[in-house]
């Protein structure tokens, strides 16, 4: 079967056709990549200001992450765990010298991870800590995202993801996000909660930056309690939002930017996404021996998870992150971004609010989130070469490859504010 090449009018055509419609895209087909731009079918060129959800954090098609790919492909690409292979060891190592942890658990996708944490809990609080088994409760925040399978949705407040997929998986105590008190409250009230799972900025619910000692008082509380705090840097993670780790300061760069909050090591780590250079589906949960050391043979596993293809591109991600000293171009861009984006909507009423942290930023258009104006926004955006995604309704989340240089970061700016700015003049 051949496969000719499209206009963006046929490749959206095929995949209404025949694809189920679990997704809502912007209608840009999009057919190369390279570092922060995309080019659509028509040879339209793009910044990218999604990343894939911050899984291309490294850049689109990275010559040295594509370069690991391809050579581990030609030599083995799939044993199974049935076997060892020589690549697994030594991403293991690699990565947990990396984030600093005792272990790694290597899975696909970040849904995965979440699911793999949330099994490594439970059975360290049946095993460990003495919770009288199938009683265990885990603490999660409203407004979290952490993937869409069965049991994760089981403790989502979306209706979206969460109608007619019941009956839900029990186990699970929802507070507020960045809410010490009702954290403290629900900690002193149970004495069968196992864990505290938490994004360190919750992305997909608009990039909701905690207060400062929120993530370390949360920790301090969990370890008063004996509760393992879990920290979900899927998407926050490997370098996106200024450090190595959105939630530790002891990252392997040498950076003052990195270290410039006091670290805050979770006793589960949650990693996924740019783990893979966007290249290859690469996840992990890492902890040290205490707790990783309840899962035994039989307990967990994964056909592809630790694949010898996945492991090759892992160690790839994290060594360009490192090499090209990625955590600390988004903490100084982010900067920038940031600022410079405070400064205009000190005249435009359209936008509320920037928020965010490193290159995770969002801001908040100026109406409900039933409106289709943060849509309509990144469809002008679009028309203008630059690629992002309402979230929310009336959230813009911008995210752009951590290989942007400050060049390129301002060239975006000015699009972004000259197509707000006409974005007022045009609308009655």
């Amino acid at each position: 079967m051949s496969v000719l090449s499209s206009t963006t009018e046929e490749a959206i055509a095929l995949e209404e056709q025949y694809g189920a419609h679990n997704y809502h895209p912007l209608p840009v087909v999009l057919e190369k990549g390279r570092g922060v731009y995309v080019w659509d079918v028509e040879g339209k060129k793009y910044y990218d200001f999604l990343s894939a959800y911050s899984a291309v954090n490294q850049g689109h098609c990275h010559p040295k992450i594509i370069s690991a790919l391809t050579e581990q492909a030609h030599t083995l690409t799939l044993t199974s765990r049935a076997f060892y292979n020589d690549m697994l060891g030594k991403f293991e190592k690699y990565a947990t010298e990396t984030f600093h942890f005792d272990r790694l658990l290597p899975m696909n996708t970040g849904a995965e991870a979440v699911e793999t944490a949330l099994k490594i809990c439970r059975k360290w609080a049946y095993e460990k800590k003495g919770i009288p088994e199938n009683e265990a409760q885990v603490i999660v925040c409203e407004n979290n995202f952490h993937g869409r399978t069965t049991t994760i949705i089981s403790f989502s407040n979306d209706p979206v993801a969460r109608e007619n997929f019941g009956p839900y998986t029990q186990g699970f105590i929802k507070i507020p996000y960045d809410n010490l008190e009702a954290l403290q409250e629900v900690l002193e009230a149970d004495n069968n909660i196992a864990g505290f799972l938490v994004e360190p900025i919750q992305g997909e619910a608009g990039v909701y930056v905690p207060s400062d000692k929120y993530l370390k008082s949360a920790k301090t509380l969990c370890e008063e309690h004996n509760v393992l705090f879990i920290a979900d840097e899927v998407q926050t993670g490997v370098a996106r939002t200024g450090r190595l780790l959105a939630t530790c300061g002891n990252c392997s760069c040498t950076d003052k930017h990195c270290s410039a909050t006091p670290e805050v090591k979770p006793d589960i780590l949650i990693l996924g996404k740019a783990l893979s250079g966007g290249a290859y589906p690469v996840s992990a949960v890492l902890a040290d021996n205490p707790v990783m050391g309840v899962i035994r043979p039989g307990n967990h596993g994964s056909t592809f998870g630790g694949n010898p293809l996945a492991a090759a591109v892992g160690m790839a991600a994290l060594q360009v992150v490192k090499d090209e000293k990625l955590a600390q171009n988004a903490y100084v861009l982010g900067e920038i971004f940031r600022n410079e984006l405070e400064k205009f909507i000190t005249s435009c009423a359209l936008v509320k609010e920037v928020r965010g942290k490193g290159l995770l930023n969002a801001i908040v258009i100026n109406d409900t989130e039933d409106s289709s104006t943060a849509w309509d926004i990144c469809m002008a955006l679009k028309e203008n070469g630059l690629l992002a995604k309402p979230t929310h309704g009336n959230i813009i989340r911008f995210a752009p490859p951590l290989v942007i240089t400050e060049k390129q970061l301002r060239d975006c700016i000015s699009i972004i504010t000259d197509t707000l700015r006409a974005f007022v003049q045009n609308t009655p």
